[in-house]
C-alpha cells in the first residue's frame, strides 16, 4: 500500500525517519490544519499538534510552545510539511526524553484513528454485530447480494468500505437520518463516490450521538477493524437504547417514587436507566446485590437467572439458581432467554467473561422484548409534568450532540443538567477558543461543594462576556440552577461564534475580518444568483425558505454534481416540503458539513438553525479551493489520498478529532 503513495522530502534524512504510510498520514494531518488555519506558522505548531501521538500525549501545549520557541527564534515563519516534520520530530525526541521511553521508533504517531500500530478485536463483538445486521438489513434491495455476512470471516470490513451498508445501518438505529436518495449505490464506485458515502456516514453517526473524533474516512478504506467494528457497536447499541426514555417508553416513570426522581431519571443516560430497570425487576425477587455494570456483576449469570424468572415465569427452570457452576448457569439461562424470543448478542462465554458490549445489547434487546412494566401506569401524575416535544427540546437535542461531537472527557444526556457544573461548558469552550479557560482556577468533577459549581459557572459566563455574548444579568449560579432558556441562548450563541471563527480564521478570504450574519447571507444569496437562479433568502427567517428549494441551490451551486434535480419536489404540500429538507440535511453531510438540525428546522425556518446550516456550507466552500471542488476523473484505487480526495468534496482530514473541524452545525 505504501508504495502508492510515494510522498516525496527532499531531505533523505527525513525520508528515511518514516514509512511511507506515515508520511501520508502526517501529510494528510499537515494539510487538513493549513486548511482550517489559511497560513500555518511555526508558533500555531504548539497547539495544532496535539493530536500527535507521544507528543500529544506527554507534552502540555505551554511545553511545546516553550520548545518551540527555544528551537526558532521567528515564530511567524511560514511551514511548508518538511518543516513541519522536523519539528514534529524534535519535539518527538524531547517528549520521549522526558518520559524515557527512547524506543527505536515512536513514530506510531498520530492518536488512535491513524496509528499504524495493529488493534485487536472481539471475535464475540464481531459475530453478534454481524448476526445483527444479517437480520436487520437482510432484506434490504441493494444489500442483499452480500448477506448474510458469515461471521467466522473478515467480509464485514471489506462490505464496509463503500459506507453503503454503515449507511443503511445508521438508518436502521434512527430512521430517517440519511435520506437514501443520497447515497452512491453503484455496483462500483470510485474513489471519491465511495469517499462521499463515508464522509455521510461520519457527520451522519455524529448527528445520531456516535462518538467518531477518532475515525476518519481514510480509516474505512483502509478497512481498520477496531475503528469500523466500534462505529457499529455505537451504531447498534443507539439503537438498542432507543427506547430507553420516558418519551418513548413512558412506564419507566414506574421506577420513581416521586417528581424528584423524575427528575433524576430524565438525566440519566441509557444505560443507567437500563441498569435502574434491571434492580427494579430484582428487588421483587429478594436479590441483595446491586447491578452496577455490565461485566462482573453478571458474570456468575445469577442476576439474569433471577430477572428471567420475574419478566417470563412460564420458562423458568427450577434448576437454574441451584447449579454451582456459573457456565452452566449461563447456558440455562440463555435457554431460558432463546424461549422468550431473546437469545441473541451473547453466548454463555460471554456472560462469564463479562464483555460489557454484549451483555449490554443483551440486556436492552431483552428490555424491547419484554419490559415487565405495566401499561397503565399509577404514576400518570408524574408524566403531566414532562416537557413536550417543541422547539426547546429539538434545539436541546442538536446543542447536546454539537457538544458531545467535540470528543469531550464527558458525555453528556441532558443539556440542561449536564451543564450544571459548567465543567463541561469550559471544555466546549476550550475546544471552541484554545487558551480562553484559565484551568488553575477550574474545578474538576466530582463537584460535591455547590460553590466550586457556581466558581466553574461563574468563569463560563466572564468568558462569555469575554468573546461579546449577550448576558446581561446573567450570573453563574443561574446556570448552577439549571435555567432552560438562559442555557439555550448560551449555548445558542457559542455555537454561532464557533462557526463564525472558523469562516474568519480561513484568512485568505475574510483577511482576518469579523464575519456577520449579513456576510453568510450575502455570500448564499450571490452564490445562488451566480448560477443562474431567481431565488432569494431576504433573512434567516424568511417563510419561503420553507420549500428547501434555496437550499437546494445553494448546494448546487457550490458543487454542481451534488443535487439531483430528478429527486427534488416542488415543495408545495408539507410531505414535499419534508422530502426536500430530508435530501438538503444529507447532501450537506455528503459534501462535509457536520451540522445537527433535523428537516423541521428547515420546514419550519427555525432561524437559528438555518444560519447555521448556511454557515456550515459558506465554510466548506470556502475551506475547499476550486480544484478540489473538480468532479473526479479517475476510478483508479490506487492514486494517493490525496490525490483522492483533491477530487472530492470531503475532509480530507485523517481523523476528525481536531477542534477546527468542529464547524459543527
Amino acid at each position: 500500500m505504501s508504495g502508492h503513495w510515494g510522498i516525496l522530502v527532499s531531505d533523505p534524512c527525513l525520508q528515511n525517519q518514516f514509512t511511507q504510510v506515515e508520511l501520508h498520514s502526517l501529510k494528510t494531518h499537515f494539510m487538513s490544519i493549513r486548511r482550517e488555519s489559511g497560513r500555518l506558522t511555526i508558533g500555531d505548531l504548539a497547539s495544532k499538534m496535539s493530536r500527535l501521538k507521544v507528543v500529544g500525549d506527554n507534552l502540555s501545549e505551554e511545553d511545546r510552545a516553550s520548545y518551540i520557541q527555544d528551537l526558532y527564534q521567528t515564530t511567524d515563519e511560514e511551514v511548508d510539511f518538511e518543516l513541519f516534520l522536523k519539528v514534529y520530530l524534535k519535539l518527538q525526541t524531547f517528549a520521549s526524553s522526558r518520559t524515557g521511553n527512547t524506543a527505536k521508533n515512536s513514530s506510531a504517531f498520530l492518536k488512535a484513528a491513524t496509528t499504524t500500530l495493529l488493534h485487536t478485536i472481539s471475535e464475540s463483538e464481531k459475530s453478534s454485530y454481524v448476526a445483527h445486521i444479517n437480520n436487520y438489513l437482510g432484506g434490504d434491495e441493494f444489500l442483499n447480494k452480500y448477506l448474510p455476512i458469515d461471521p467466522l470471516t473478515n467480509d464485514l470490513f471489506e462490505i464496509a468500505k463503500d459506507g453503503v451498508l454503515l449507511c443503511k445501518l445508521i438508518n436502521v438505529a434512527v430512521p430517517g437520518t440519511i435520506d437514501e436518495r443520497a447515497i452512491n449505490t453503484k455496483r462500483l464506485l470510485n474513489p471519491w463516490e465511495r469517499n462521499e458515502n463515508h464522509t455521510l456516514c461520519l457527520n451522519s453517526a455524529k448527528a445520531i450521538g456516535c462518538t467518531v473524533v477518532n475515525i476518519g474516512t481514510q480509516d474505512f478504506i483502509e478497512g481498520r477493524r477496531h475503528l469500523v467494528l466500534g462505529l457499529i457497536s455505537q451504531i447498534i447499541k443507539i439503537q438498542l437504547l432507543a427506547d430507553l426514555n420516558l418519551r418513548k417508553t413512558p412506564q419507566l416513570v414506574e421506577l420513581v417514587g416521586d417528581s424528584k426522581d423524575m427528575e433524576e431519571l430524565m438525566t440519566l443516560s441509557p444505560e443507567k436507566i437500563l441498569l435502574r430497570w434491571m434492580n427494579f425487576h430484582l428487588k421483587k425477587t429478594g436479590y441483595k446485590k446491586i447491578v452496577t455494570n455490565f461485566s462482573s456483576d453478571v458474570k456468575d449469570a445469577e442476576a439474569y437467572a433471577r430477572l428471567l424468572n420475574v419478566l417470563a415465569p412460564e420458562f423458568t427452570n427450577p434448576s437454574t439458581l441451584a447449579v454451582k457452576n456459573p457456565f452452566e448457569r449461563a447456558k440455562l439461562v440463555l435457554e431460558h432467554a432463546d424461549k422468550m424470543g431473546c437469545k441473541r448478542y451473547l453466548t454463555a462465554r460471554d456472560i462469564v467473561e463479562g464483555s460489557p458490549n454484549l451483555n449490554l445489547a443483551f440486556v436492552a434487546h431483552i428490555f424491547q422484548h419484554r419490559n415487565g412494566l405495566p401499561t397503565q401506569t399509577k404514576q400518570s401524575s408524574l408524566l403531566e409534568t414532562l416537557p413536550g416535544d417543541n422547539q426547546d427540546s429539538r434545539e436541546e437535542t442538536a446543542f447536546r450532540l454539537w457538544i458531545n461531537s467535540f470528543g469531550n472527557s464527558t458525555y453528556i444526556n441532558n443539556v440542561f443538567e449536564d451543564v450544571r457544573n459548567g465543567w463541561i461548558l469550559l471544555e466546549t469552550l476550550d475546544k471552541v477558543s484554545p487558551g480562553i479557560v484559565n484551568w488553575k482556577i477550574a474545578n474538576k468533577p466530582p463537584i460535591m461543594m455547590p460553590f466550586k459549581k457556581v466558581e466553574n459557572c461563574n468563569q463560563v459566563v466572564k468568558i462569555g462576556k469575554q468573546l461579546k455574548f449577550s448576558l446581561v444579568n446573567v450570573a453563574g449560579n443561574d446556570i448552577v440552577q439549571g435555567y432552560k432558556k438562559l442555557i439555550l441562548a448560551y449555548l445558542w450563541q457559542l455555537m454561532r461564534y464557533n462557526i463564525l471563527q472558523l469562516l474568519k480564521n480561513l484568512r485568505f478570504h475574510s483577511h482576518g475580518k469579523e464575519i456577520t450574519d449579513v456576510d453568510i447571507l450575502q455570500w448564499a444569496n450571490s452564490k445562488v444568483s451566480n448560477s443562474g437562479s431567481q431565488s432569494c433568502m431576504n433573512s434567516f427567517k424568511d417563510k419561503s425558505l420553507s420549500d428547501g428549494i434555496f437550499f437546494l441551490e445553494l448546494l448546487s451551486s457550490v458543487q454542481p454534481r451534488a443535487v439531483n434535480w430528478s429527486l427534488v419536489t416542488k415543495g408545495i404540500t408539507d410531505q414535499e416540503k419534508k422530502m426536500n429538507a430530508t435530501y438538503i440535511i444529507s447532501i450537506a453531510r455528503k459534501l462535509g458539513c457536520s451540522i445537527f438540525l433535523l428537516p423541521e428546522d428547515i420546514t419550519e425556518v427555525n432561524q437559528k438553525m438555518i444560519l447555521t446550516l448556511t454557515a456550515s456550507v459558506m465554510y466548506w466552500f470556502l475551506k475547499h479551493p476550486d480544484e478540489e471542488r473538480t468532479v473526479g476523473t479517475s476510478d483508479s484505487e490506487s492514486g494517493s489520498q490525496m490525490e483522492t480526495v483533491s477530487n472530492s468534496t470531503l475532509d480530507d482530514s485523517a481523523s476528525d478529532s481536531s477542534a477546527e473541524d468542529n464547524g459543527n452545525m
